[in-house]
């Protein structure tokens, strides 16, 4: 059939300004652009001298800054849920990173009971705005145990990350391929990229769930280098790289005390002191690397969405899931070289108090930046108070949408906020039954009305309250000095407690048991497992001893970083090391070599100790999680019946998983 081309051309015509008034009126977009670990104080615009983020700022200029905005709690995936969700940790019972910290045995009290992954009644930001008909997509560290997939993202992208640098993780293989030399932030960003292009017709929802700046700690080879050079032509930073930061749930520790401690630099002396390193410089190389890559992907979504006009059509939020790692993940000793503390300690929060795992401002106060084109006076700073349980009600707000109040009913638009107008946004609280990762504080909760912050720590009911515009950085406690303050906010937090249902820990006795949702080892018997079997096949004439970490799993993995074949140990204790053994025959003649390579867990170091013969011929501390080779020449023992002993020894507790790839004996 012939085409009508007068017809032809009026259908396009016509169709041309159907789409014209379509962009006109289509809701607009929002990238969450959400960073892991960020401190507030770790940007630019936030006052940092060291770290550059010109796209960050430039975002600053362009919208307004937030001086008070809040995580709703100190680690990741409370924070997450709550941004999700609309409502409060302690309301959902969702109230600790995923899977969680164990418990120890120097803890006085059981973590609180906690759910394990995102609870399936909860209709999510994502939920709703795929209703709408928002394309939806979740990239990076969603880490609320689910796949984004089943609470409202078409798109997914999600997982652990090992190694910044290629291979990132098993989770990334197949849907985000990468080469030698690859950094995962630059990859994940091209991911959005990829989203955006493709739904660029439609409106769209991504949330960028950025990885960085959390540990590894592992900057982008050509930025570290610059921040390197940059660190080396300025005048050194005056006053101490670390401080040690006491349990303010304790007795008080005196300045001379802490003296002797900072020279005892050990994980028994410190633990039975509970006190922990805080880094009080923002100096690192590495870490510093790792912020302009993140700010570098803020500068290309921007780009993208300006190349493909959509820029006046995009809200942008940007922010952080709780305050920066000064304090490091699990206890590490400061009396180690500059490029381990590195990989230990990421920034410096001051003149915030604390860290990422501490309810001091450190760990819970958060950058936050929110670009609404046309809707916004540029260049704006507010001082409101907000909290991670109220974008959702602001987003819908911000978009006409109809509130969903029985959803997120924790949450408090702060639109009014936005245009410039008079706003106050009424109590905001925390609450974490738990231990962290990142010091030795006892379990406690949190809130913050006005000026005032009051905080309570579950071990002895200690509270400290701090006038936050004349303290920020939370020196000054004023519980004794103001006790109407001190006695009004207290009587809140704990009628809070009770209106959400939040769960406390409690007490150890002989008879107690850990809460349900409490990370312990199961009470599967060690000679039920497999593991012996495991590594006379992993490595045929080998055995294993005084292995334990049931919880770790150990045995032979199909797969770990890239290599197969993988055999996972853990020592039986803190004191007992699991130990790899063979005799061997050294044949005349010939170079007989040991060759073999480790790797470890993230989240934790171990040691590694080679001894031949009871002699000791190499003691490693492994703390990459990267794989290392390791080559050794048996020669000298031609002739002689050999002990070869690989020890895996804990350098603290928990996570001292070792994994290693292709023990043998080389003739």
């Amino acid at each position: 059939m012939k085409s009508n081309t007068k017809w032809n051309t009026l259908c396009i015509a016509i169709c041309g300004y159907a789409g014209v008034l379509l962009a006109e009126t289509r809701p607009p977009n929002i990238v969450f652009f959400l960073v892991d670990d960020l401190g507030q104080r770790d940007l630019g615009c936030y006052g940092s001298q060291f770290y550059e983020t010109p796209a960050i700022d430039q975002l600053a200029k362009e919208g307004m800054l937030f001086d008070n905005a809040y995580a709703t709690c100190h680690v990741c995936s409370p924070s997450r849920a709550s941004i999700l969700t609309g409502k409060y940790p302690a309301r959902t019972n969702l109230t600790e990173w995923l899977g969680g910290r164990p418990e120890m045995e120097y803890e006085k009290l059981h973590h609180g009971e906690k759910l394990t992954a995102l609870p399936d009644a909860e209709q999510t930001l994502a939920e709703t705005l795929q209703q709408y008909g928002y394309a939806t997509a979740n990239y990076g560290k969603a880490h609320l145990n689910k796949d984004p997939k089943t609470y409202g993202f078409d798109e997914a992208i999600t997982g652990w990350v090992r190694s910044y640098y290629h291979p990132f993780a098993p989770a990334y293989t197949e849907n985000l391929p990468s080469k030698d030399g690859d950094y995962f932030t630059d990859k994940l960003t091209d991911a959005v990229l990829d989203f955006i292009q493709r739904n660029q017709d439609r409106p769209f929802f991504v949330h960028l769930e950025h990885f960085s700046v959390h540990d590894p700690i592992q900057g982008r080879k050509d930025l570290v280098e610059k921040y390197e050079k940059k660190l080396a032509a300025i005048p050194r930073q005056q006053g101490p790289d670390f401080i040690l930061e006491p349990n303010p749930d304790g007795p008080a520790i005196s300045e001379e005390r802490l003296r002797s401690l900072e020279e005892n630099d050990s994980r028994t002396s410190h633990q039975d002191a509970r006190v922990w390193w805080v880094k009080q410089k923002q100096d690192n190389a590495e870490f510093a690397g790792m912020v302009e890559a993140t700010d570098q992907s803020l500068g290309r979504i921007r780009a993208k969405l300006n190349e493909l006009g959509l820029q006046d059509n995009t809200i942008i939020i940007f922010t952080s899931d709780n305050g920066g790692m000064a304090a490091s993940n699990q206890y590490r000793g400061v009396h180690h070289p500059r490029e381990v503390l590195n990989s230990y300690f990421s920034s410096s929060n001051l003149p915030l108090r604390g860290a990422k795992g501490w309810n001091y401002e450190g760990g819970i106060r958060v950058p936050l930046i929110v670009h609404w084109p046309g809707e916004i006076q540029p260049a704006s700073t507010s001082h409101a108070v907000v909290t991670g349980t109220d974008y959702y009600p602001t987003l819908l707000e911000m978009l006409d949408l109809p509130p969903l109040p029985e959803q997120h009913i924790d949450g408090r638009s702060f639109v009014p906020a936005l245009k410039g107008q008079d706003y106050e946004r009424g109590p905001i609280y925390w609450h974490f039954p738990h231990y962290s990762n990142h010091g030795y504080q006892s379990p406690g909760g949190a809130i913050r009305l006005g000026n005032y912050k009051l905080l309570e720590y579950y071990e002895n009911g200690t509270v400290q309250l701090f006038d936050l515009e004349k303290d920020i950085g939370e020196q000054h406690d004023l519980a004794d000095a103001q006790p109407d303050v001190r006695e009004r906010l207290t009587k809140m937090l704990h009628a809070w407690r009770d209106e959400v249902d939040a769960q406390m820990p409690y007490p150890k006795t002989a008879i107690s048991k850990p809460a349900p949702g409490s990370r312990v080892a199961s009470e599967v018997s060690l000679s039920q497992l497999e593991l012996p079997a495991d590594v006379e096949k992993f490595a045929p004439g080998w055995q294993v001893q005084n292995w334990g970490g049931r919880a770790m799993k150990p045995g032979l993995l199909q797969e770990w970083q890239g290599r197969s074949d993988v055999l996972l140990t853990h020592p039986q204790s803190r004191e007992v090391p699991c130990v790899l053994s063979r005799s061997i025959e050294i044949p005349t003649g010939k170079k007989t070599t040991l060759a073999f390579a480790v790797n470890n867990h993230p989240q934790g170091n171990w040691t590694l100790v080679v001894r031949v013969d009871g002699d000791e011929v190499l003691e490693e501390s492994i703390q990459q999680s990267q794989w290392q080779e390791f080559r050794f020449d048996l020669s000298e023992h031609a002739g002689e019946t050999i002990q070869i002993e690989l020890e895996n020894r804990a350098s603290g507790w928990s996570f001292e998983a070792a994994y290693w790839h292709r023990l043998e004996i080389v003739h």
